[in-house]
């Protein structure tokens, strides 16, 4: 894994936030996963909360057990290939989601922009995996990279006031899920029937970043069944482990 230089800012008194080359690169996340990690279990005094984003990561910390300037310092003098050894599991979610005409509301438009049928919009959607990169905008919104260069598309030049919740969506060279009711700028292709945030469930986001997605494309009637058993928590997300 190629070493990345890092600068780092001060935000108030009790955090810092340590930025890697502004690119969205799978090199540069899986280095702040792995940096991520030691901070948390090796030099976990102190700290109270690490955030990652696409080429960030913040350091939340109790300004009483931890100077700004020796965290700073330690980071800085860490061995980073220590970071390279720092094994993670993470897994690849399979998650339904039905592109039927009621639930992409964008599909036609998309498909005659992009000059290919809607059913290859779908079949090339649903052929690549996502890498998750970090969750914000809303809780449980993933952020994902993969999405192939023929589906990127400029977002809508009028957001919507509501997208409903579970909306499939593709903005720039991104695609994503809104994981509850939203204004939104993304064009919408379908929707899935699972929900992605839980506050009752101990994690909230069943996925993390370094996680990836993997959609497949079901009915409106298999909607409707996996929509009934998420209703009753019966309906179990489809996942494969894997060791980076």
């Amino acid at each position: 894994m190629a070493q990345f230089e890092l600068t780092f800012k001060a935000f108030g008194h009790s955090a810092l936030l340590i930025e890697w080359p502004a690119r969205l690169e799978e090199n540069i996340l899986n280095d702040i996963l792995r940096l991520q990690s030691i901070l948390e279990s090796e030099i976990n005094e102190g700290i109270i909360e690490t955030v990652n984003a696409y080429n960030s990561l913040t350091v939340l910390f109790d300004p009483l057990k931890v100077n700004l300037a020796e965290l700073q310092h330690t980071i800085k003098t860490l061995d980073r290939k220590d970071a390279i050894q720092v094994i993670k599991s993470n897994r690849t979610w399979k998650i339904p989601v039905c592109y039927d005409s009621s639930f992409g509301i964008d599909l036609e438009e998309l498909s005659q922009s992009k000059k290919i049928s809607i059913e290859e919009l779908i079949q090339l959607h649903c052929q690549h995996t996502y890498l998750i990169y970090f969750i914000g905008f809303l809780p449980g919104f993933l952020y994902l990279g993969g999405l192939p260069e023929k589906l990127h598309a400029p977002r809508r030049p009028s957001p919507r006031l509501k997208i409903d919740r579970g909306a499939v969506a593709i903005g720039g060279m991104q695609t994503g899920v809104y994981p509850s009711e939203s204004p939104g700028g993304w064009n919408i292709i379908g929707n899935s029937p699972i929900n992605f945030f839980d506050p009752k469930s101990n994690p909230p986001c069943f996925a993390k970043a370094g996680d990836r997605i993997q959609f497949f494309a079901v009915t409106v009637e298999d909607y409707k069944n996996i929509r009934e058993e998420v209703l009753k928590g019966e309906y179990k997300i489809e996942k494969n482990d894997r060791i980076n």
